[in-house]
């Protein structure tokens, strides 16, 4: 141990309650910002896995055709040149096929699924309910989606065996008062068309459980009178974090336009964020009093050892090695604080994820969701670190300017 960090140690000891208490913040500030940003990014990625697994991380429409100006060569020419005036969408891709074969080259895709919806009325002896029906290959979709975790009523082995079976998410059945086996009408403006519910699925997102309607593609063509193309191809990837610059490839290649799933979630990721930033600055308030104590507590020592800063200056110490005995005590609160604290905040996230809290809407879940994430530590540490050792660099300068002949004469500042 070198003399600076031995005399550090000492200096501690005397004030021994202020120090106490500048410990206490550190660790409760450290503590409650882990705890904070594990539940807010914890729901965070729930809610990504929820919409990943519904909609898939990237969605492959409308095709994208430049649309063409002409312009006559000049005074006596023949000649019509033409050039690019903009682009204009047409609606489904009309060639899903070749769409599929041309996306399987790129390396981050893992899966694709062509869906073709349309709006429908369903139909049942209790009431009528406006809808969505998605026209779908299973094995295909569920490369591309959670629905074979989202059932929660009947199976997908029924769906894949029955022509005309359907799934049907669990709002709408209880709107309609539908159970597994029960057959419902699809009407497609006056065409009817009767489907039975093979399962129940439940992905906790109301606007899809009280909307969608899965039935096989082909059925679909037949009730929606489209015999070629498809509405839209999900695509799932490796990488979900890379869905941005994927979009702007395939959109670049395939000539039709590809929106990310950060493009679709946009609101709800800037509310989370927004949520996030928020908690962190509220929590931050313990560690500004933890700074706050220890720039009070190191200037007390300051004022209470100035004979012993004299001895000590007397001795041959020169101001920097007086400067890192100040700044020595706070990094050793800080790090004590640090330490306790990353275990207040793992302990307190553990404890946190037990709590029941049953949350349907946006996603299902019975229970705070919390995230496991070393950055949460390294965050909460250097918040700490910079508001204690900042506020202890004043004292310990004022420490440092201290002369031993002002000192016996009681002259010093």
């Amino acid at each position: 141990m070198s003399p600076n960090l031995r005399i550090a140690c000492r200096f501690l000891t005397a004030k021994k309650r202020a120090m106490l208490m500048s410990l206490s913040c550190t660790v409760l500030g450290v503590g409650l910002f882990i705890v904070t940003q594990a539940t807010t990014s914890g729901f965070e990625d729930f809610f990504i896995k929820t919409i990943l697994g519904t909609d898939g991380a990237l969605r492959i429409q409308d095709q994208i055709q430049d649309t063409l100006r002409s312009m006559n060569g000049g005074a006596g020419s023949d000649f019509l040149f033409s050039h690019r005036d903009g682009v204009k969408y047409i609606e489904g891709v009309e060639e899903p096929k070749a769409v599929i074969s041309a996306l399987r080259e790129f390396s981050n895709v893992s899966g694709t699924s062509a869906v073709l919806r349309g709006n429908v009325l369903v139909r049942s002896s209790f009431k009528n309910e406006s809808a969505q029906v998605f026209g779908i290959d299973l094995d295909e979709h569920l490369k591309v989606s959670d629905l074979n975790h989202q059932i929660v009523q009947g199976d997908l082995s029924t769906f894949r065996e029955a022509p005309t079976g359907a799934l049907v998410g669990k709002v709408l059945a209880d709107r309609l008062q539908l159970d597994v086996g029960n057959s419902f009408l699809l009407d497609v403006q006056g065409q009817l068309r009767r489907f039975r519910v093979s399962a129940i699925y439940e992905t906790g997102i109301a606007d899809v459980d009280k909307a969608r309607v899965y039935v096989h593609i082909n059925e679909a063509r037949s009730l929606l009178k489209k015999p070629i193309g498809v509405t839209f191809i999900q695509v799932n990837l490796f990488d979900k974090n890379r869905a941005p610059q994927d979009a702007a490839q395939m959109q670049e290649v395939l000539r039709h336009s590809a929106s990310p799933w950060q493009e679709r979630e946009k609101a709800w990721l800037s509310a989370f964020r927004a949520l996030s930033v928020s908690s962190a600055i509220t929590v931050s308030v313990f560690t500004l009093i933890a700074g706050l104590a220890m720039f009070n507590t190191l200037a007390m020592i300051v004022l209470e050892k100035t004979k012993d800063i004299a001895i000590l200056r007397s001795m041959g110490y020169e101001r920097r090695d007086i400067t890192q005995i100040f700044l020595w005590q706070a990094a050793i609160v800080l790090a004590i604080g640090a330490v306790l604290g990353a275990l207040v905040g793992a302990v307190g996230t553990f404890a946190v994820s037990l709590i029941p809290l049953p949350i349907n809407g946006i996603f299902k879940t019975e229970t705070f969701q919390v995230s496991w994430n070393a950055w949460h530590y390294v965050e909460a540490v250097l918040t700490a670190a910079i508001m204690v050792m900042a506020a202890s660099i004043i004292p310990a300068r004022r420490a440092a300017r201290l002369e031993p002949g002002d000192i016996v004469r009681g002259t010093a500042q």
